[in-house]
């Protein structure tokens, strides 16, 4: 049993959960001035894990036809069989459960738009049948993080600034998933799926990936400055801009050598780092 739990955990890249959950608690601690109590903060936690497991897990099987095709991905646990596809559905439906199950514990607002993002984060696996904005889509997807953990401890969306926020995950996602979507771009053209890299080339998608980050960081200022953020979030928006940089010198636009470290290691450390700036802005205010 713990053997397939761990597969399973594997399959999903748990791991990844890095990326949306301290955006999360971002928007929580902007609606509460601090952090929020232990009740809404564990049913946050639930709904976050609910929604990344059944939305990668629901991935997984809608894209096992072409994870069979692709030389990167034929490893993949449901390729190999590692992991039956009845398991994964099974494990999509209990996540679903912990999902809604958190929702409803929260307050009337988050279980009524629990269902739109919900669709939100399951239709993102069909985008790259029909489009290169596909990236785009999975960052409003994840930026869904914010504006649920905002909602969940205020029971309503009272500053617009929370918006400016969820608009800096959404370019800081789809800057640095072209750049993950480069590794697939021979094989996105050969079977008709669609992404940046294969819409423009690797130089074009290197270039509205630095773009989107740009975009990116913008919005995190102007998130600063519309909750009134002080000296702690400006810090951590200085450190967020070295990490942007830090991941352009990393990656070799023509071998790609560095993604894997781009990818995970510095985005994981930039959503850390934003929410800290913002944790530590209200404790310092007292």
């Amino acid at each position: 049993m713990l053997t397939k739990i761990k597969l399973l955990l594997e399959m999903i890249k748990f791991e990844h959960t890095i990326f949306a959950l301290p955006f999360a608690y971002a928007g929580a601690v902007l609606a509460a001035k601090g952090f929020p109590a232990a009740k809404p903060a564990l049913l946050i936690l639930g709904c976050m894990v609910g929604a990344r497991t059944a939305a990668m897990t629901f991935n997984r099987l809608a894209d096992l036809p072409f994870d069979a095709e692709n030389p990167r991905t034929r490893n993949r646990h449901l390729v190999t069989g590692a992991v039956k596809p009845a398991e994964a559905w099974l494990l999509f439906f209990a996540a679903s459960f912990l999902y809604y199950l958190c929702a409803a514990g929260l307050n009337k607002l988050t279980l009524k738009l629990s269902p739109i993002a919900y669709m939100v984060i399951l239709i993102y696996s069909y985008t790259k049948r029909f489009t290169w904005l596909c990236h785009l889509f999975l960052g409003a997807a994840l930026a869904l993080a914010p504006l649920g953990g905002y909602v969940a401890v205020r029971g309503a969306f009272s500053e617009p600034g929370i918006f400016l926020l969820a608009a800096g995950v959404i370019f800081w996602v789809a800057g640095f998933d072209i750049l993950y979507a480069c590794m697939d771009e021979a094989f996105d053209r050969q079977v008709g799926l669609h992404s940046v890299p294969a819409r423009f080339g690797r130089r074009r998608a290197f270039r509205l990936s630095a773009f989107f980050h740009l975009l990116a960081f913008l919005f995190f200022a102007a998130a600063g400055r519309a909750f009134d953020l002080t000296w702690p979030y400006y810090l951590a928006l200085a450190l967020t801009a070295a990490l942007f940089l830090a991941q352009r010198l990393t990656v070799n636009p023509r071998t790609l050598e560095g993604l894997d470290l781009a990818f995970f290691t510095f985005n994981g450390a930039i959503s850390v780092v934003i929410f800290l700036g913002i944790l530590l802005n209200f404790l310092i205010k007292g």
